[in-house]
């Protein structure tokens, strides 16, 4: 009876081992996908700043 329950504790165990070791994965993909998303706003910010410079220089050379 009690290697039952030690059997049945440590499956449990070897569960919530695998649960977290998979959620702390999961985890780290989110931060990965999270860091090429700030990334790619970031760049797409860079872009329209510039974007928008070159439309303020050209309005100002053609009021000139």
């Amino acid at each position: 009876m009690f290697m039952v329950c030690l059997m049945l504790a440590a499956c449990g165990l070897g569960e919530t081992a695998v649960s977290a070791a998979a959620g702390g994965a999961s985890e780290a993909a989110q931060a990965k996908e999270a860091l090429r998303i700030e990334a790619r706003v970031k760049q797409q910010l860079d872009a329209t700043s510039t974007l928008e410079a070159q439309r303020r220089q050209a309005a100002e050379t053609s009021s000139q």
